[in-house]
């Protein structure tokens, strides 16, 4: 559609009206034609739009006015539709509106939960980029329904092994009569291993053999995932008819140099590393919360506060990680925003990249930070008793239990991803719409009677512009991309958490499409081939979680210690012995002035030897308090197992990856066939070009009045051939 105007006669800033929203609310008011916005030259003398209809059509009659702004006055007011359109009450049962089969709202919600969602009808009437979307959750939801099961079995047989583990059932075993150092300065005194039990047994439900095949299956999980959703997206391509389509952008007007970025390019990267310092400071202060409360219950005198201080320890600090995660994860997206703008990107397209990229490194650490630190760093940074680390003053570093910090690393991981996906994806998304209309009911000052009277009395559109604004995708991508990382880095310690995305996703979908339908404003429809940076965000992660589980099982869990004894130390090659094996001896008259428990009696009995966990030489050796050969046998036997498991797994990944075709085989032949026949097509149509333009030629030349007698014999264009001279 061309339509012109004189230059100066629509002053989009006086009149308070941008001509680019009239004409998009035109084009997207109507529920039978889908439009795109391609060209807007408003300095020039016409506006050209690109739209593409799909049938059935309307047919509007516009009345003549005497100018351009009264022909698009009563043009907006003939085709002023609903956003959301009303569904004619006279149509047929069989025809249901999308609501029906999109957000399965109220009674539906729950009863056809497993049901696909219908992506031909969002994409006629969201446009393709939304389509992909929820084409992307769906194909994200169904590849979690094996990862969820492989991952319910390993924690089943996890449960069913608890009671057959030697390692656990020797600290439980009361006839061996271990005490243990204090595991804090004074106000900490002796214990029993014993009172371990149960730390213990847990431990073994996440950390066993299982969790290692459970690893390696996550890392090609992946990678058929990201295939799958490949082949699914070029089978949409080929449907939606997007295989030849390319986004093109206009970039800016104003050319900015290098030298006019720099600044904004510099606060972009101090901002961010100070925002990711920030990240790590609250990450330490955390710890020094747990580190004194951890000192404050043990000399409380309330029985009940000293019952089971561990937990308590954990459960607070993982409650008040998540509080602090969401919380920042508002103001970095607030941040990423304002630093995208100050660069000033060239096109739309290059600004949303630029704003995910940014989102997603500030709330990957935000969520993040703590879990790397329960993985790798607890309990490593601690130095032995004697010789503590200690930060800030007094406060000595934490220790991990003695089952290790894979049960803190459980806890963890649990609270924040079950407390994101329900706080900050389930509830905020149906808190906060109901809370805006709440307080727009408010400030209405009217009752519940005169709100009804004066709905009747408005048409659709004025009541779909109190509907809330459409904010993009990115919220609901970051949202499922964080979701994607606790599943995939830090599964070795997690295998419920598939689980746990599962059932996520399946009340996720409705949710975004009952916001989609119910409480925002339609959206400009935009056509898109993919889903962008997100593709890359999704394999990097991928290609990331192999290694991070690698070092989990290696580091974090006793899998390799309990190999190395097993085969190296044991003496009946089973692994009896094997927590005698992990304690090393302290002397307790070797202690720091002032850092001996106040109470020494604590157990009934004076202590001499105390034992803990490392691997060091005894006090009666010659090098008392050394590394052990056992020490350096294991850290050789975990890095060799990082490298092995790293180069295996990716050498699979990549063989699965090449194994699987990136296009379906029908698509690939249909788009064969499709070739050949245009290009039949193109030889049709130029060799009736060249018959035409021969006969025409011919036909001049006969029909030429009297230029056969008076012009002499035209030479022949090409020579006769000798062929034909027999």
């Amino acid at each position: 559609i061309l339509v012109k105007h004189k230059p100066g006669l629509i002053d989009k800033g006086s009149t308070g009206i941008k001509l680019t929203d009239v004409l998009c609310s035109l084009i997207t008011s109507s529920c039978s034609c889908y439009a795109v916005l391609k060209e807007l030259h408003a300095e020039s003398s016409h506006f050209q739009l690109n739209i593409v209809l799909l049938p059935p059509l309307q047919v509007y009659d516009v009345k003549q006015g005497s100018n351009l702004v009264e022909k698009i006055r009563l043009f907006i007011h003939k085709v002023t539709a609903p956003l959301h359109p009303k569904v004619d009450a006279n149509r047929p049962q069989s025809v249901k509106s999308l609501s029906h089969p999109f957000s399965r709202e109220k009674q539906h919600l729950y009863s056809v939960f497993y049901k696909y969602q219908p992506i031909g009808l969002i994409r006629k009437y969201f446009g393709e980029k939304i389509g992909l979307y929820f084409a992307w959750l769906g194909v994200y939801t169904q590849m979690l329904i094996p990862a969820a099961i492989v991952g319910v079995i390993v924690f089943l047989y996890g449960c069913a092994t608890v009671d057959d583990n030697i390692p656990s059932m020797e600290i439980c075993d009361p006839r061996n009569n271990i005490t243990m150092c204090p595991l804090c300065d004074r106000a900490c005194s002796y214990w029993k291993l014993m009172t371990a039990c149960g730390t213990a047994r847990a431990s073994h439900l996440f950390d066993n053999p299982a969790t290692v095949f459970f690893s390696i299956f996550m890392a090609l999980w992946a990678v058929l995932f990201m295939e799958h959703w490949k082949r699914r997206q070029m089978r949409l391509n080929y449907i939606w008819d997007l295989t030849g389509f390319g986004e093109e952008e206009e970039g800016e007007k104003v050319k900015l140099t290098c030298t006019d970025r720099l600044p904004a390019y510099l606060t972009t990267v101090v901002t961010m590393c100070f925002m990711i310092a920030v990240t790590f400071a609250i990450v330490f202060g955390v710890i020094l919360y747990r580190i004194s409360i951890k000192a404050a219950l043990h000399i409380s005198n309330y029985p009940a506060a000293r019952s089971n201080i561990r937990a308590t320890v954990k459960t607070t600090a993982a409650i008040i990680n998540l509080i602090i995660i969401i919380i920042l994860d508002e103001i970095y997206a607030a941040i990423a925003r304002w630093l995208t703008t100050l660069e000033v990107p060239k096109t739309d397209k290059s600004f949303e990249e630029r704003l995910i990229f940014k989102t997603f490194i500030l709330k990957f650490v935000n969520a993040f930070t703590p879990i790397v630190y329960l993985a790798f760093f607890r309990g490593r940074l601690v130095g032995r008793p004697g010789n503590y680390l200690y930060v800030v003053g007094s406060y000595r570093m934490e220790e991990c239990a003695h089952a290790g910090c894979l049960m803190e690393l459980c806890i963890q991981l649990c609270i924040t991803m079950l407390g994101k996906q329900l706080i900050q994806n389930n509830l905020f998304e149906i808190g906060i719409p109901k809370l805006k209309k709440l307080l727009r009911r408010r400030k209405s000052e009217m009752d519940t009677k005169q709100e009804e009277e004066l709905n009747k009395t408005l048409q659709r559109h004025e009541k779909d512009h109190f509907l809330g604004p459409f904010v993009g995708l990115s919220p609901e991508y970051m949202e499922m991309i964080i979701q994607f990382g606790m599943v995939t880095l830090f599964v070795a310690s997690f295998p419920l958490a598939p689980l746990f995305a599962l059932l996520n996703n399946i009340i996720e979908i409705r949710l975004d499409a009952k916001k989609f339908v119910m409480e925002l404003r339609r959206p400009i429809a935009a056509k898109a081939k993919d889903i962008g940076i997100w593709y890359n965000l999704l394999r990097g992660l991928s290609k990331v979680a192999v290694i991070v589980n690698a070092f989990v099982i290696s580091f974090t869990s006793d899998f390799i210690p309990r190999l190395v004894y097993q085969y190296m130390y044991s003496p009946d090659g089973t692994m009896h012995g094997f927590i005698n094996h992990t304690l090393s001896y302290f002397n307790v008259s070797d202690f720091q002035p002032g850092t001996e428990p106040l109470q020494p009696m604590h157990l009934g009995y004076h202590v001499e030897i105390c034992r803990y966990k490392d691997y060091r030489e005894p006090p009666w050796s010659s090098t008392p308090y050394e590394l052990s050969k056992e020490f350096w046998a294991i850290l050789a036997a975990r890095l060799a197992f990082v490298i092995v498991f790293q180069n295996v797994v990716m050498l699979m990944s990549d063989f699965v990856d090449w194994l699987i075709p990136d296009i379906p085989k029908d698509i690939s032949l249909q788009i064969h066939k499709e070739k050949i026949l245009m290009v039949e097509l193109f030889m049709k149509e130029e060799q009736g070009k060249r018959l035409a333009a021969r006969d025409n030629h011919n036909q001049d030349n006969f029909t030429s009045p009297s230029s056969a007698d008076q012009s002499p014999p035209q030479p022949r264009s090409r020579p006769v051939s000798h062929a034909n001279c027999y």
